[in-house]
Order: C-alpha cells, then structure tokens, then sequence
C-alpha cells in the first residue's frame, strides 16, 4: 500500500469517527498570536508543547530555518494578513538549535537539486533573472541568533508592518523544549 492510499484509508476512518469535532475551531487564534518557526519535523509537536499552544491558539508558518529572505514573498503575506485580518497582536520567531540550515549555502543545495535531475542550465537562467537572489535566497545563517534576528528585521524593515506589533524572538532546543529568548519585542 502506498502513503498516499494509508493516508485516504485512516482519514475516511478519521472523518466517520468523528474524530474531528476535538479539534474544532475558528480561523482567529485564541492566544492573538502568529509563529514562524521552522519545517524541522522534530518541532512539529515539540514547539506547541513547550510553547502552551493548543489547537486554535496561534497561526503557525513553518519554513526553512525560520528564515525569512524574501520581504514580498508568502510568508510576509501571511503575516500581515494575520496581523490585519486574523486579530494576530504579536509575532514570535522560533528557530532551533542544530538546525540544517545553519552553515547551508547556495551550492550544497544545488548540488544537491543536481543529483535529483535538475540541470545546472535551470540554475544559471534563473541567476540571470532578476526576480530572485538565489545566492540569498538559497542559503541558511551562520547561526540560530542570526538566522532568527535576520528573520525580525526583514519584518521590522517591512513598509506594510505596524510597529505596534511586537516581534519576540526565541530558539528552541529540539531535544529538550527547552526555549531561549534571544529578542524581547516589548523592550
């Protein structure tokens, strides 16, 4: 059986049982708060946990590093729609330690897109564009500070963000929970 058929077969289980209706909500977040953090698959319940945030509580954005490169691209738009339509009042960056886009550059990852099929032709067009940075866009941080400050001042720096809102600043230790606070947006 492929992943794809155990996914369909326990969800149509899922949604007969009813299993759903634990997990009812709305679209607002309870705690008015919106979290970008990283796609690590060892944060997925780990970061809710440590953090208090229970289903409905917060908006979750996850990405690469919790770095965000691009001040126009989706996660910026997620934010300020959760900031001006979804009643967000703060936003927190949580990054982590040992985190695989600390020390990432450009050409490991293209390297890596190179052995999958992708052709070095594709890589150099899309340098010569001028629609993306790919140097900056494809690469991590030298650490997890830097990674979550560069994230708040590509918000801070942001025309369409209030400078009422808030921006905190933490990292998290995938093993333990356990969370540093690296910027206190309220000083």
């Amino acid at each position: 059986m492929s992943r794809l058929n155990e996914i369909l077969e326990f969800n149509q289980k899922f949604v007969e049982d009813e299993t759903y209706l634990s997990y009812e909500t709305d679209k607002y977040p309870n705690k008015r708060m919106v979290i970008v953090t990283c796609m690590d698959t060892r944060l997925i319940e780990l970061l809710p946990k440590a953090m208090n945030i229970k289903n409905g509580d917060a908006k979750i954005i996850k990405i690469a590093g919790a770095l965000i490169t691009e001040p126009y691209g989706s996660v910026m738009r997620s934010l300020l729609v959760a900031i001006s339509l979804l009643n967000a009042e703060e936003v927190y960056i949580v990054g982590h330690h040992h985190c695989g886009m600390i020390g990432l550059h450009t050409e490991q990852i293209v390297e890596a897109l190179a052995l999958k099929g992708v052709s070095r032709e594709n890589v150099d067009q899309l340098e010569k564009t001028e629609y993306v940075d790919l140097q900056n866009w494809l690469t991590g941080a030298n650490s997890v500070e830097e990674a979550v400050k560069k994230s708040i001042s590509m918000i801070q720096s942001h025309p369409l963000f209030p400078r009422s809102i808030p921006i905190h600043g933490l990292a998290i230790d995938p093993h333990t929970g356990k969370l540093d606070l690296l910027v206190d947006g309220q000083k």
